[in-house]
């Protein structure tokens, strides 16, 4: 079978590009496929290049790379497309934190719930529409792929507007596992969890042994107790508060709820990511020059986007433990048309969602505050809609004042005015 074509958007992402080559170069069932990177950033692109370039060599994997600033140059002929793009993410990101605190709103991150989602979503939208929009005339078979967030958002915009077919991937659950195996003091792949929900927001239904088929929930319960009460102290309290413990940290739990501020209010480190963000590029640079060994970032990580690649195109049958996709039955207690994260199994037929239907109504309720805030920002950013922005911002648990809601619509709408437009 020929190899496939794997564009990646958004490749100058050093976060998401380093671990996703990290998957590509450690997959040798990927030899000799064309990895097509694409950034609109031509020095990011270029770093990243490099990089794969080097990565490629040490492999033996022989893979055909190409760069290039215009997407539709490469899509004929794709097979996937993973996303990873994001706007001015830190910048605006501030302001979407920032200028709803001056108007009283508490809240605890804002990238996937409250104000900062709905802006997330307004400016975001409109240039996800685009790409599946080429995608359906120049490779309408491929699968889209989604990094970026808001991951529940885009997943159902592209589900409401495309025909393309398209699953978000996050690697939240892997990140409980390993909270949750700290406080149990019991490492992350002795335990096999099950969990569903919406993404940053799913509810662990099971946690078991993978060989014995323990059922671990009464140790974790024990943990609770006994564990430093201010490690991950918000979601332990809504797993005491709703009987299963929920993903994937205090912050992005915090994001969906009206209470979620109690999760704490100092926002993303911006600093952090910056710091972080200096030494990837170090340690790119580092390898490129030849002084480190390329091997070192040849290894894979938690992220599932290859072991999709590979299951579908090559049929070798894949359990992913959790995928954002239209819900469409999936979870049978929550509205058809909206997206949900669900385990998936994929293979060549595609993607096979696994049916849920045992959460309790305490999760289901939490959950379901989310639903219209989500279905009217992906409606407001698709038709460019102040209108639709406001009633989506009313609808979000995390406002609790119409002043307020008002007056950060119309602050943010125009700060984000040049990427804000109908696309529809």
């Amino acid at each position: 079978m020929k190899p496939p074509k794997i564009v990646f958007i958004g490749a100058g992402s050093q976060s998401f590009g380093i671990t996703t080559f990290g998957d590509i170069f450690s997959c040798p069932t990927l030899k000799g496929s064309n990895l097509c990177l694409v950034d609109i950033d031509p020095v990011n692109l270029d770093r990243m290049y490099n990089l794969a370039l080097k990565l490629n060599e040490a492999s033996g994997l022989a893979l055909i790379i190409e760069k290039t600033t215009d997407r539709r140059s490469v899509l004929p002929g794709a097979d996937f497309i993973i996303n990873s793009l994001a706007i001015e993410r830190c910048e605006l990101w501030k302001k979407d934190f920032q200028i709803p605190q001056k108007y009283g709103i508490r809240h605890c991150l804002g990238e996937n719930g409250g104000p900062g989602a709905l802006f997330f979503t307004m400016r975001t939208i409109p240039v996800i529409l685009d790409i599946v929009h080429d995608m359906e005339e120049l490779c309408p078979n491929a699968w889209f792929l989604n990094f970026s967030n808001p991951e529940t958002r885009i997943v159902l915009a592209v589900n409401m507007y495309s025909k393309i077919k398209c699953i978000g991937l996050c690697h939240g659950i892997f990140s409980v596992a390993g909270r949750i195996g700290k406080m149990m003091n019991r490492d992350p792949k002795t335990m096999e969890i099950y969990a569903a929900g919406m993404n940053h927001f799913q509810w662990i239904l099971s946690i078991r042994d993978p060989e014995t088929g323990e059922d671990l929930y009464p140790l974790l319960r024990r943990a609770d107790k006994e564990y430093d009460p201010s490690y991950q102290a918000y979601s332990r309290k809504m797993f005491r508060f709703f009987g299963l413990y929920p993903t994937c940290s205090d912050d992005h739990l915090g994001e969906y709820q009206a209470y979620g501020y109690e999760a704490g209010e100092k926002g993303y480190n911006f600093a952090g990511d910056e710091q972080e963000r200096i030494q990837k590029r170090k340690q790119i640079e580092d390898i490129v020059s030849g002084r480190v060994d390329p091997k070192t970032l040849i290894v894979p990580s938690e992220e599932q986007a290859i072991n999709v690649i590979i299951g579908i195109h090559y049929n070798l049958r894949k359990n992913i433990p959790a995928a954002i996709v239209y819900n469409d039955g999936a979870i049978s207690q929550l509205p058809d048309d909206i997206a949900v994260e669900v385990p998936i199994t994929v293979d060549a037929d595609g993607v096979h969602k696994h049916i849920v239907r045992n959460i309790p109504d305490g999760p289901i309720g939490a959950m379901s505050m989310q639903i219209a805030a989500q279905r009217l920002s992906v409606r407001a950013a698709a038709l460019g809609s102040k209108e639709l922005a406001l009633q989506a911002l009313l609808c979000d648990p995390v406002i609790n004042n119409t002043d307020a809601a008002v007056k950060i619509i119309d602050e943010l709408f125009e700060i984000n005015k040049p990427y804000i437009r109908k696309c529809i």
